[in-house]
């Protein structure tokens, strides 16, 4: 079946819906969720947004603490760009309906989080990414040039540099053209043809053992990204969340950040307080400060947690400040108003992922890349709280007009003329063997929990990439014999994905930001700077040979 839209927009999360819309001005546009349209990690999005809100903060100042957040790696041109474009793209989400909290007689209320010098995080109760992203689908059905396939899964893009021999993949003569997508529900697959394509599937966090992400999270994205040749940069740079909900039921529920923003305090099983013995911030300290503070304590002591403390806070700005937050810790049997709840460190964002420029352009021309998808520099070694939203914000806004330019080039070629070849599955046949996918995911995420985590050697490292590269060996042998599934492309994207994180970290021989090593603790400036990886191997699109790839 072939599709072709001017758009494809892969992702359904801020920065994908922000582009979609936008976009949609220009052309027809194909929106590609894997799940249902809202299922993202925006739907998920506690905290808020940052941005500049106040006649007591400025551009410089936020600019400043992101800067010192990303611990010397960040591109300081993108960050003074997303700080300063900010604000007029919240008054557009706010245009467009988003129902931030507001203070009655006193405009919006701001909250602060750890790294944050100022009050700055807009945010709608403890439940903003639902309140967004409602909000831009609501958007989204009321435009008659854009159609949603929910449901879909990117399994590879179409690139000159994987049709035409005489181009290199990823060189500057490559270009998107489109891409194979995996109709979930019926197996079959879809060719898309576009003129441009941004990818915006958001993050890794599955890639490991307990993560605050959602399911979709496999990294498929920046996968799928390297597999056609694009540049991926700093993929050693994971966020763990410090705050996650311990209970083996709760499935890492994010505690925001913003409760410690409104005086939470971390303490020992003891009741003594510890981040002070870390930061001047204390509990308000930068997330990579925090999360290995608390993984520090945690082995030091041999208690599986420590607590978040908010029974200081009087009960009813508890229960109206954090109604989500709340109500799902008393689920558990957890009332913070009586009693500190359990809490422990978990995977929550990829800072690294397909490099791009300032409009989001990725090496491959026409495709674009926004979000946790992205490494565009903002975030650097360790994202500042509250920042991605705002990237996927401004970045994708950035990306449509580019694009839009691109368009109205006299030298702009579309793709529809091209010959693409259908998707050929070659002499797959249906699997027989299903409990292989569940036991290499399973395994996959505990190598990366065990070996890969917060704090890392290269001992630990090299381990990780010995069973990775195993695994990868099996799973393309996996790929090659049966007809692909969503758990058969999740499982070969977590397993690719991981061994881009493995790869990231054992070429950093210094510790910075997200990524700390025994073997080398220190921070060491002749590595301020980025590490690339670049797949040009040359392979066809169709499956019979992407089986060959891993």
């Amino acid at each position: 079946m072939l599709i072709e839209k001017d758009f494809l927009v892969i992702g359904s999360g801020i920065a994908g819906l922000t582009f979609a819309l936008k976009a949609s001005q220009f052309g027809s546009v194909a929106i590609v969720s894997k799940d249902n349209l809202d299922e993202s990690a925006t739907l998920y999005a506690q905290g808020g947004i940052a941005s500049v809100m106040t006649d007591d903060d400025s551009f410089e100042l936020h600019a400043k603490d992101t800067i010192e957040a990303g611990r010397g790696l960040c591109r300081e041109d993108v960050v003074r760009i997303i700080c300063k474009e900010g604000p007029a793209r919240v008054r557009e989400l706010i245009e467009l309906g988003v129902q931030f909290t507001r203070i009655r007689g006193e405009g919006y209320h701001l909250s602060r989080e750890g790294g944050h010098s100022k009050n700055r995080i807009l945010h709608a109760n403890d439940l903003t990414g639902r309140e967004i992203e409602l909000t831009m689908i609501e958007a989204i059905n009321s435009q008659k040039n854009i159609e949603v396939f929910p449901h879909h899964m990117l399994i590879d893009h179409i690139t000159l540099g994987r049709l035409d021999s005489k181009i290199e993949p990823g060189s500057s003569k490559d270009e998107a053209l489109g891409a194979y997508i995996l109709d979930v529900k019926t197996n079959q697959v879809k060719t898309f043809l576009s003129k441009i394509t941004l990818l915006a599937s958001g993050g890794a966090g599955k890639v490991y053992l307990y993560t605050s992400n959602p399911d979709t999270a496999t990294g498929d994205g920046i996968a799928a990204a390297y597999r056609a040749g694009a540049k991926i940069a700093n993929m050693e740079f994971i966020q763990f969340h410090p705050t996650c909900l311990y209970h083996p039921q709760a499935k890492s529920f994010l505690i925001s950040e913003t409760v410690r923003g409104e005086g939470g305090i971390l303490r020992l099983k003891d009741g003594t307080t510890f981040m002070e013995n870390y930061h001047s911030m204390g509990c308000l300290a930068p997330r990579d400060v925090v999360a290995r503070a608390i993984d520090h304590e945690m082995k030091k002591s041999g208690d599986d947690c420590v607590y978040l403390d908010t029974t200081h806070i009087e009960g009813y700005r508890t229960r109206e400040r954090f109604p989500n937050i709340y109500q799902t810790c008393l689920k558990f049997g957890f009332d913070m108003v009586d009693k500190p709840i359990p809490v422990v460190p978990a995977a929550h964002y990829t800072c690294g992922g397909v490099l791009v420029d300032l409009n989001g352009q990725t090496n491959i021309r026409n495709l674009f890349a926004s979000g946790e998808v992205c490494y565009s520099g903002l975030h650097g070694a360790n994202r500042l709280a509250s920042n991605s939203l705002l990237e996927g914000l401004v970045l994708s806004n950035r990306a449509v007009s580019k694009a839009a330019l691109l368009l109205k080039a006299k030298n702009f070629k579309s793709p529809m003329h091209l010959d693409i070849p259908s998707w050929d599955c070659g002499n797959a046949v249906d699997s027989d063997e299903s409990v292989v996918v569940s036991h290499n995911w399973e395994e996959i995420r505990r190598i990366m929990w065990n070996y890969v985590g917060i704090v890392r050697s290269d001992k630990r490292l090299f381990r990780a990439e010995r069973r990775i590269k195993l695994l990868l060996d099996e799973i393309k042998e996996y790929y090659w014999n049966f007809t692909i599934t969503k758990n058969t492309l999740e499982l070969r994207n977590i397993a690719l994905t991981a061994h881009l994180i493995i790869m990231g970290a054992l070429q950093r021989k210094e510790s910075r930001g997200l990524h700390f090593t025994l073997d080398y603790p220190k921070t060491d400036n002749n590595w301020k700077k980025d590490t690339i990886l670049q797949d040009t191997t040359r392979r066809s699109v169709t499956q019979t040979s992407i089986g060959n790839i891993s």
